[in-house]
């Protein structure tokens, strides 16, 4: 298994959780280092990040959700992304797609607008990406309610989804004092072996992010 990433990609995040619940073996292949990027987009055209390449089975994968789906299914361990009961599955797949669609994508809009140059950052568009980053907030406030994790009791592809959509989106617009649910959430994600390791491994590039320091 060899993974191609980047150390501050929150969708890398997402996978990188995944492999150390799971305790999988990997080769990281990090997009600084020399030729890795052209071995990247040789294998993944669309240029977008995280990608798995697996030699023994012949099988290129991309999209965060996926290559968790596929990491179970092909490496299975003690952590299982996807409930066998398929009501419960359900509830995983839903809350994946909602901490992706509607934490993770606006956090996203609202980096990169801070990364472009002054004179073509959208105003606009940022403050609807915090009105939106406002209603996912209330919204898995009352979902995830009294839950240990995301989904219910046992950790899951949800847990890797919200992990870092969380972290990120309470960099840049803080949830901590007003949603007290989702805020002990995130903080049982951090104190949770894989995410802190995770975290522990972004401090020598965490500088480069616009909102490292507020």
């Amino acid at each position: 298994m060899i993974l191609y990433y980047h150390p501050l990609s929150s969708y890398c995040w997402k996978v990188l959780i995944a492999f150390y619940e799971n305790d999988t073996p990997f080769e990281r292949r990090m997009m600084e280092d020399p030729g890795v990027a052209e071995a990247w987009l040789a294998l993944w055209p669309l240029g977008k990040f995280p990608v798995l390449r697996d030699e023994a089975r012949d099988q290129t994968m991309g999209e965060a959700s996926i290559i968790i789906e596929y990491l179970g299914r092909q490496c299975p361990g003690p952590f299982r992304p996807i409930p066998a009961d398929a009501d419960e599955a359900l509830e995983v797949r839903l809350m994946d797609r909602l901490f992706d669609n509607y934490v993770m994508t606006p956090m996203q809009r609202i980096v990169a607008d801070r990364l472009r140059p002054e004179e073509s950052r959208d105003r606009h568009g940022v403050g609807e990406a915090r009105q939106m980053l406002g209603k996912a907030y209330a919204m898995l406030e009352e979902r995830i309610g009294a839950r240990q994790w995301a989904a219910g009791n046992e950790f899951t592809l949800a847990d890797c989804a919200a992990a870092p959509a969380l972290f990120y989106a309470d960099k840049v617009e803080p949830m901590r004092g007003g949603f007290p649910a989702l805020a002990a959430y995130l903080d049982r994600l951090e104190a949770r072996p894989s995410f802190a390791r995770v975290l522990q491994e972004k401090e020598p590039w965490w500088h480069m992010f616009p909102y490292a320091n507020g």
